[in-house]
């Protein structure tokens, strides 16, 4: 892979040390020292600032002091001639690392983020780094020292240590299911060869007396018969050897594993021995890179006799292998074998993670074991704990409430000094109690410290696992089929669901379910759909669908799109794959524009075979029929009587399968030769080719050729391969590169049309199309019997789309042969007639054309069909032949013979000699192959790209497949610009700088206009970016400029830890937004190869897929299938979101209006700190009567219903924007407590202290009075947050408010009965029934006081709510906007706006209508109608 290093190299283990442990730096090359141009700038360019200087010092300190000192975590030093292993299974002696001085690591791996040591500690520092966590540390150590707290001397610290212990305990649980999920896997039985002596203390009898031999003896005596089965049953014992079961974890470096079909690799091995045809081993490498083929490994010669024990205990070698790296796709390596020395290649190494496939046995030696496997060392070892990113809002909050308890303490303290001054000297009750000013100031700072409220963390725990409960039990994300629920692993960052502004997803298994299906097929330029798997009601459903008639009648069609909502859902429209434009079996002949091919299949082609079998065309179709079934490398095999096929790759398996559905079925091939039935009609036949030469795929030649010799004698070769492989070595070449180029010319005046027809659509504020409009205003002047319209938009063609006679409308919705800007049209924008007037009685008669003879005619509508093939998302693949004269066959086979048996550049040289014979060749046909996406993912996707989330597939499957499944899963939308980056197409820095420039990207980093932008990138290339060979290179640097304006990328042959690079750098470049507005990233996956990735995300989220579980177990959610996200996200996201971001804004307001009061009533008791509260009902405020009505709404609240939210995804930006917590909003709440507190105080010191003071029964003490306003302020707290603020009034929440009003009262009985008689200030023994229980006037004032609150409450929202549907209010992304003036303002004016910038109250106001919700229920069931629709279409 290029811009990788060997390990070797210091400077490339460095690099590679750099991808795993995640660390980015800018230029990591300049560490050398800097350049000549650098030097010419002079030293203020280069030299660091002081904050970075402070942050590199701290860096180096921790890792001298912590890493290397205490934890022993030293980096270790490369090998001197690299890692050896000497092949001796006699030998009892234990081998030895020389990087380490003592044995290599055992092949045990851990996930976990702990151990035993290290938990507490770290813990403990994650605990207390955060914010409110520490402020109230420093509080409550003080607090401790007698007789300086006023509040008591452990209130503070002993909740926080339980709070933190609790928080502490709950993460140890979910390490300690890490640690399961890794004892499992470690648990795996795997065969290995071991001495027969050795079972009863299993490895430790080759380790000496060691520590392992110590604990393994233990285990045995403590439990003998769980080693009693260690034998297998039936095995031979060879000189005291025998095969073993034993589990992973207990393998070493040197030890010999062998393999049955299907087994996991436990470890990193270099194959000895395997059971297939020519010593060849199939290995599935998906779990690693991504791909979907197997790859073959080679047996070197010099291990022959490795299948028996007695060969491998005679075999003498040595093994010379590179260190561990990161790297997939280089190995190098040596062995001394009997004396002589043999390279070690990735032909012969398979790594841990891989599976076994198609081969019945293999058997190799370890050369790497757990950590230092490939796998392992791609993977992120040391994920950071992952933080909400609402946390670092309410930090700054936290920040700004610490300095106004400083201002107020030191307020209150000078406050008390001058009162001291001025009163004190008077006042003979005190004379002589000094108290001193430090105590005075600790003693408030103590008082006030519940303006941050300690609840906050305590109840935000509860809160959160209420949540969890709630999206653990959301049966609409449950997956029936496989019996799955969505599961959350970390409760923690359960709101930043609703914040995602990127998502980086997997693409096998993720978005494709890796199952291949042969769909069409183009003969002599002609198109044909195979629908073997697809049932008749379901094709034709589909075709109903694809040709609804039309008017041109805009108004005809406004009434087809009310009628028919499943043609207009959104904007850019939901539909399948090849809905919006002609079917590509349904093609017109440029000879005669007014005959079109009819929609015919296979069955229509073998009957018309079956009819003419002589004709021209039917013999070209056998042809191609016969070329699917001979040119591959799939192995028949016979089960419970029928065929199946072992298949090196997926699409191969499908191309074969198809064939033996047309008829030709492949029953038997070995290395010599192909054997295949044919069946005509009632009659079989069966022929045998010998195959003379197989010149194999590789990912540079991108074909593959076979040799044949026929039944009749003659040779023949067969290619298949891609189009821009296959068309230069046509015998007409120049004809179809003539044509091709025609074809993409024309499809270019159409991509010009059609964008420029795109720009008078609307468009929402971050560029994409509008999901719904809305017809008529709501709640203003509305008629009776009416209510609002709410539809998706409606788009009609624009006039200067129309192009006349110049092409027919079918021919206008081709897209282009070159994949550099995708084309669709949206049924929309195509009027389309499935008129049969033009149709010929014999559906063949398109096959009797003349021009089904002429190539360039052929040539070109092949191009056409397959560009359609592509553009509907399905894998195309050219087939091309000729019969070669045995004289010419026998002078090439020498060239390739010699090849073949070179020792010096053996793989360039076979390739070059491949090319000799791969000339002149003749078109056979096409075929066009559907990687099955999984339901829903293409709407899914358009969803979530209406929500302004960015969709970015990494992958590590090959360009071509990536881009096609780009198209069919809308990644790529019909507006897409692609630009592909490739480090071997020249300066790749001027790629990158061509490309910013296309995106009209400025100076300042902000694009002058918008387009849907998609960067097609492989593994390669990036690495060139990540390690830059030039010092002075600014690749990354462009990247980092680029990012932000990339609506998509495409990143294929991606390895793992280029998968995290990628989210690691977008998280670095857009980590300067503010706050309150976070752009979060999103990894999904479901291999082990997106593990890295997962872990490096804000959020990660694992899908239990074909690759097994590792990603759900170890991600932070886990979903069963990708169509869950949008409701994960989009529904799930968006309330937790609301629900957090009200949890915490209405902690802080309660607290504030709360001590409000008590603040005031300080400067009236000489600012000497009395209590205007009683003491009891004050421990309890936050426990009893304050707590149900911010952690209920927490759970249960929704903003907005479900429906609402799935059917207009823009919503989603609420979050986005952070429009629910942001300083503003957190202004005006502290003002409105600020407000809502002083009315309380002064209007209870007003009704009942002032005016009420003659009444006879007024109880005049402290307590009457603190107890008024306390009752005030928890009647309020639950009456505002619970009735008012909550939109979702669900049964839990009215439940919440009675029980907390009621409970108020019972606690006051409670309190007036068991207090004791005492003189004080605070008479609470039975003052609430026989003092001012009984006075009405304190039952008044209270009254009063709470309904002036409602008053003024009531009329400003209904102020509020109307000045928002005039158009006079507008809040918006995180800011007051200015009221506009009245003379300017339109009644309708908030409709003209984009949907996202509606105001939630509108929404809430929308969603009272009945019609609104049936509206949007309406098309959430035509979704899912169609979803299931597009999924039968498929084949499913």
């Amino acid at each position: 892979m290029k811009g990788l290093d060997r390990a070797g190299d210091a400077d490339g283990g460095d690099r590679l040390a750099r991808i795993t442990t995640g660390i980015i730096e800018k230029n990591p090359s300049r560490a050398a020292g800097p350049s000549p141009d650098h030097a010419s700038r002079g030293p203020d360019t280069t030299r660091p600032s002081f904050s970075q200087q402070v942050q590199h010092f701290i860096q180096v300190c921790y890792r001298r002091l912590i890493v290397e000192l205490i934890l022993r975590e030293k980096a270790l030093p490369p090998s001197k001639d690299g890692r050896r292993i000497t092949f001796n299974p006699n030998s009892t002696l234990q081998l030895i690392d020389e990087r380490r001085g003592h044995a290599f690591i055992s092949n045990a791996i851990r996930t976990s983020r702990y151990n035993v040591f290290n938990f507490f500690p770290k813990q403990l520092l994650f605990q207390f780094s955060r914010l409110g966590n520490f402020y109230f540390l420093c509080v409550g150590i003080p607090q401790t020292i007698p007789g300086i707290s006023t509040t008591g001397n452990y209130t503070t610290i002993l909740p926080l240590l339980f709070f933190v212990l609790l928080t502490i305990i709950k993460e140890g649980y979910d390490d300690y299911k890490r640690h399961r999920l890794d004892k499992v896997e470690n648990a795996q039985p795997v065969t290995v060869l071991r001495r027969v002596d050795e079972g009863e203390l299993g490895i430790g009898a080759r380790c000496s007396w060691s520590w392992t031999y110590i604990v393994n003896w233990f285990k045995y005596r403590v439990n003998p018969q769980r080693h009693d089965n260690s034998e297998l049953e039936g095995t031979e014992i060879v000189d005291g050897f025998q095969w073993k079961r034993a589990a992973w974890k207990d393998l070493k470096v040197g030890d010999i594993v062998k393999l049955s079909r299907d087994d996991e690799i436990p470890a990193d091995l270099t194959l000895l021995h395997a059971d297939g045809e020519n010593g060849l081993a199939y290995i599935e490498t998906m779990a690693l890179d991504g791909e979907t083929n197997l790859k073959s490994k080679n047996i070197l010669p010099e291990f022959k006799g490795c299948d028996t024990i007695s060969g491998i205990l005679a075999l003498r070698a040595e093994f010379v292998v590179e260190d561990p790296n990161a790297d997939l796709y280089n190995f190098d390596g040596r062995a001394n074998v009997n004396g002589k020395t043999v390279p070690i290649t990735l032909n012969e190494v398979v790594y841990r993670g891989s599976v076994l496939r198609n081969t019945a046995c293999a058997i190799g030696v370890i050369m790497n074991t757990g950590e230092e496997c490939k796998i392992r060392m791609n993977a992120n070892h040391h994920p950071k704990a992952k933080r909400p990113a609402l946390e670092a809002v309410y930090n700054r909050v936290v920040l700004s409430l610490v300095f106004y308890v400083i201002c107020l303490t030191m307020g209150c303290s000078i406050g008390y000094m001058l009162w001291q001054r001025n009163m004190e000297k008077y006042a003979w009750y005190i004379n002589g109690q000094h108290v001193p000013p430090e105590d005075i100031i600790i003693g408030y700072a103590i008082m006030f410290n519940n303006v941050i409220p300690l609840a906050l963390y305590v109840s935000l725990e509860i809160v959160k696992i209420g949540q969890m409960l709630m999206l653990n039990g959301d049966v609409g994300m449950y997956d029936e089929a496989s019996d799955t629920p969505a599961r959350c692993n970390t409760n923690t960052i359960l709101e930043n669901l609703g914040q995602v502004g990127y998502i980086f997803s997997d693409k096998t298994g993720t978005l494709t379910e890796n199952v291949m299906k042969f769909r069409k097929m183009t003969i002599a330029g002609t198109a044909w759909s195979h629908q073997t798997d697809i049932g008749k009601a379901v094709e034709a459903q589909r075709m109903k669908g694809l040709y609804q008639e039309n008017s041109m009648d805009v108004d005809s069609d406004v009434q087809k799109i009310v009628s028919q909502p499943d043609v207009f859902k959104t904007g850019e429209s939901i539909r399948a794959p090849t809905a919006g434009r002609r079917s590509s079996s349904r093609s017109r002949f440029t000879t005669r524009p007014n005959h079109t091919q009819p929609d015919v299949t296979t069955d229509d082609l073998l009957e018309f075979i079956r009819s003419r079998p002589n004709s021209v065309f039917a013999r070209k179709a056998m042809q191609y029929i016969l070329a699917m079934a001979l040119c591959h490398t799939c192995l028949p095999e016979l089960r419970d009587g029928e065929i199946e096929y072992q298949a090196s790759s997926p699409d191969e398996l499908a191309l074969v399968r198809a064939a033996q559905e047309l008829g030709y079925t492949v029953i038997q091939r070995s290395s010599q030769q192909i054997t295949v039935k044919v069946c005509s009609g009632d009659s079989e036949t069966i022929r045998v080719y010998q195959i003379l030469d197989v010149i194999e795929f590789s990912s540079k030649r991108k074909r593959m050729s076979i040799i044949l010799r026929c039944p009749d004698g003659r040779v023949w070769i067969i290619s298949k391969g891609a189009d821009s492989m296959i068309l230069p070595r046509l015998k007409m070449s120049q004809v179809a590169i003539q044509k091709a180029e025609e074809v993409r010319q024309s499809v270019e005046m159409e991509r010009a049309l059609h964008r420029k027809s795109l720009q008078n659509e609307p468009r929402n504020s971050f560029g994409g199309r509008p999901s719904l409009t809305i017809r008529r205003s709501i709640g203003v002047n509305r008629p009776v019997g009416q209510s609002s319209n709410l539809r998706p938009p409606v788009y009609s063609r624009s006039k200067s789309f129309e192009i006349g006679s110049f092409y027919s409308p079918e021919d206008r919705l081709r897209p282009s042969l070159n994949r550099g800007v995708s084309l669709d049209v949206t049924p929309s924008l195509t009027p389309r007639s499935r008129s049969t007037a033009g149709r010929q009685n014999d559906k063949f008669a398109f096959l009797n054309d003349p021009s089904i003879n002429d190539d360039a005619t052929v040539f070109t509508r092949s191009f056409k069909l397959l560009d359609d093939f592509a553009t509907e998302g399905l894998r195309t693949l050219l087939f091309a032949h000729k019969f070669i004269p045995e004289t010419d066959y026998q002078d090439w086979k020498k060239v390739f013979h010699a090849a073949e048996t070179s020792l010096v550049d053996r793989q360039a040289r076979i390739e070059e000699a491949g090319d000799l014979i791969e000339q002149d060749l003749d078109l056979v046909g096409a075929s066009a192959i559907e990687d099955k996406l999984q339901k829903g993912v293409p709407e899914t996707i358009d969803k979530l790209r209406r929500a302004n989330i960015k969709i970015w597939m990494l992958t590590g499957d090959k360009r071509e497949t990536a881009i096609n499944i780009a198209h069919s899963a809308r990644i790529c939308v019909p507006e897409s610009e692609i630009y592909i980056l490739d480090a071997d197409q020249g300066d790749l820095e001027a790629q990158m700088l061509e490309a910013i420039d296309d995106m009209n990207i400025g100076a300042n980093g902000v694009p002058t206009a918008h387009n849907h932008t998609v960067v097609v990138i492989d593994g390669a290339t990036l690495g060139c970016i990540e390690n830059p060979s030039n010092p002075n290179s600014r690749l990354k640097e462009l990247l980092f400029t680029m990012i932000p304006h990339i609506d998509s990328v495409i990143c294929c042959r991606a390895s793992p830890a280029q998968k995290a690079f990628i989210v690691r750098a977008t998280r670095k470049t857009i980590s300067n937004r503010p706050v309150t507005s976070p752009t979060l990233t999103l990894a999904i996956g479901d291999g082990a190869n997106d593990l890295a990735m997962i872990a490096e995300a804000h959020v990660g989220i694992g899908i239990s897929g074909r690759e097994g579980l590792q990603a759900a177990r170890v991600a932070d959610y886990a979903i069963a299938q990708f169509r869950f996200l949008q409701r994960l996200l989009l529904v799930h996201g968006r309330w937790n979101y609301v629900r957090t971001a009200k949890f915490v804004l209405w902690t802080f307001w309660k607290e504030m209006f709360f001590y409000l009061p008590q603040e005031i009533f300080t400067q009236y008791t000489g600012y000497t700190g009395t209590s205007l509260y009683e003491s009891w009902s004050l421990t309890v405020l936050n426990v009893l009567f304050t707590s149900l009505c911010v952690i209920v709404p927490g759970v249960w609240e929704q903003d907005l219903s479900a429906e609402a939210l799935l059917a207009v995804p823009e919503l989603y930006v609420y979050g986005q924007r952070g429009e629910a917590l942001n300083f503003s909003r957190y202004l005006g709440w502290m003002v409105g407590a600020c407000m809502e507190g002083l009315i309380v105080f002064y209007g209870c010191w007003a009704g009942y202290g002032y005016f009420g003071q003659a009444g006879e029964s007024r109880d005049g003490g402290l307590y009457a009075f603190g107890d008024l306003v306390f009752s005030a302020c928890i009647m309020w707290t639950n009456w505002k947050l619970l009735i008012i603020e909550t939109h979702y009034k669900s049964p839990v929440i009215l439940f919440s408010f009675f029980i907390t009003v009621g409970g108020w009262w019972a606690w006051q009985a409670f309190l007036a009965a068991i207090y004791a008689p005492q003189v004080s200030p605070y008479d609470v023994r039975g003052s609430f029934f026989d003092a001012f229980g009984k006075d009405l006037g304190w039952w008044l004032t209270l009254i009063l006081v709470l309904f002036f609150l409602f008053v003024i409450e009531l009329g400003f929202k209904m102020a509020k709510r109307t000045m928002t549907i005039l158009g006079l209010w507008r809040w918006g992304r995180g800011r007051f906007r200015l009221v506009k003036r009245w003379r300017k303002v339109r009644r309708e004016d908030w409709m003209d706006g984009n949907l996202e910038d509606w105001d939630l109250g509108l929404w809430q106001e929308m969603e009272k209508d009945p019609r609104v919700r049936e509206r949007l229920a309406e098309i959430l069931e035509v979704e899912e109608g169609d979803t299931v629709g597009v999924d039968g279409d498929r084949g499913a």
